[in-house]
This record gives C-alpha cells, sequence and structure tokens, in this order.
C-alpha cells in the first residue's frame, strides 16, 4: 500500500471517529471500537489505526489504556472557538465550531517598519509589510478585531477579496508558501479607541489579546498579528501530555 493511500486510510479512521465522537456516538467515557474491528471495517494494517489513533489522542479526544481499549476523554467546552495547539484559521475554527461568521474588512495598507515597529513585530527594520485590518463578526455580534501585518515580499497583491474569506488559503493554495510555526502570547490590555469602535465592548474596559510571531518552511517570519477579542467571546482550549520519563 502506497504512502499516499495509507494517509488517505488514517485520515478517513481519524476524520470518521472524530465525527462520531463529537456527535455522541461514542459518548464521554465509553470505548472506541477495538483495533481489531477497525483494521476488519476499513480493510488496513494494525499500524494504519494506531496512527489515526495516535492523531485523536493528541488532540484531546481518547486516551488508550493498556488491556482495556481507548476510552473516550472528549467533552464539548462551552464557550471554546479556538485551539491553543496548532495553526488554524478563523475560518476553518468557526467552520469546526459551527459559528455563522462574517469577516469585515476595514483596511488593507502598505507600511514601512520603523525602528520601534521592528522591536516589536519581529520584522527588519526598513521592510515593507502590509496592514490588514479586520473585524470578526460571530453569530452577529462583532467579537474580534484583527491587525495582522505580513511581510510583502512573501504575501503580496492581498485584496479586500482574498481578506474576507481566507489569507492563509491564498498563502498556501496560490503562493504555494508553507505555514510552519507560530509563537503566541497571551494577555489582557485596557481597550483603544480603535477596539471600542470596532467592538462593541458595553461596560467592559479591556480586551483579550493573542499576539502571533508566524514563520513559513524556511523559518522566515511572514506574519504579525494582534487578534484583539471581546472577553465574552474569548475562549481558548489545549490538551497537555505530562512527559512520562
Amino acid at each position: 500500500m502506497g504512502a499516499i493511500t495509507v494517509k488517505a486510510v488514517y485520515d478517513q479512521i481519524y476524520n470518521d471517529l472524530l465525527e462520531q465522537i463529537e456527535a455522541g456516538k461514542y459518548p464521554y467515557q465509553s470505548f472506541i471500537p477495538p483495533e481489531s474491528e477497525l483494521v476488519k471495517e476499513y480493510a488496513c494494517s494494525h499500524n494504519t489505526v494506531r496512527r489515526a489513533i495516535r492523531l485523536l489522542a493528541q488532540g484531546g479526544y481518547v486516551q488508550p489504556i493498556n488491556g482495556k481499549g481507548v476510552r473516550v476523554i472528549w467533552l464539548p467546552a462551552e464557550r471554546e472557538v479556538f485551539k491553543i495547539g496548532g495553526i488554524e484559521t478563523f475560518k476553518e475554527a468557526a467552520e469546526r465550531s459551527r459559528l455563522q461568521v462574517v469577516t469585515k474588512v476595514l483596511s488593507i495598507e502598505h507600511e514601512t517598519v520603523t525602528d520601534a515597529f521592528a522591536c516589536e513585530s519581529g520584522f527588519p527594520a526598513g521592510s515593507d509589510v502590509t496592514h490588514v485590518e479586520r473585524v470578526r463578526c460571530m453569530d452577529g455580534h462583532a467579537a474580534i478585531l484583527d491587525r495582522n501585518w505580513y511581510l510583502t515580499e512573501l504575501v503580496p497583491d492581498i485584496t479586500p477579496e482574498i481578506a474576507s474569506d481566507s489569507i492563509y488559503a491564498y498563502i498556501e493554495s496560490t503562493l504555494g508558501m508553507r505555514v510552519a510555526t507560530s509563537r503566541r502570547t497571551f494577555t489582557a490590555e485596557k481597550a483603544l479607541r480603535a477596539d471600542r469602535e470596532a467592538i462593541d465592548l458595553g461596560s467592559y474596559d479591556f480586551v483579550a489579546v493573542v499576539t502571533n510571531h508566524t514563520f513559513n518552511g524556511d523559518g522566515i517570519m511572514f506574519e504579525y498579528t494582534q487578534s484583539r477579542h471581546h472577553p465574552e467571546h474569548f475562549s481558548f482550549t489545549t490538551v497537555a501530555l505530562r512527559d512520562q520519563r
């Protein structure tokens, strides 16, 4: 069986089990079908099934129990929208969370990186960047002010149509650049005038801020982002695995 075929099979097993767990077919604390049944159902090797289960375990959906099977440990989070681990676009997160979303593009401008902004962002001073400002609306509420800067040399020709859909889809599918790593910082900051103009904060005087420095497959930082969230719509989850050394 070729490598592409093997990947297609374990992706199918992973996606099928993921969908069934989230739909409640295999509820919290139950066990998914034994490995031998999955091997027979998908006409694949034991290693292929194990790779799919390993992905589910890394995502916090299941936990293999020696001598017993694979137990479901996933519980739906009431407010989960984004994941800390992995790099996920706003559009992908919205689809996974089944949210109705709209992206409003406020502006797209070219800027030259100053010395001060170089220290903040990590971009080389004097480089040209494309500054994109967008408001993310979830279920009819203006929830996030996204302030993105892209190294124009690597991410050129961003249009309002691209920005309102998915810049990452444009980067990966059209430009053919691999998005590899993102370093994130989470802070709570006093709301700025721009936050209040873009987001209906009500009585809140602060926003939750996620700052991203994102690198491509060559280790070059191509994006610096500040995502400024309404506190009531801010929810990130992650899965932690204890080192068994």
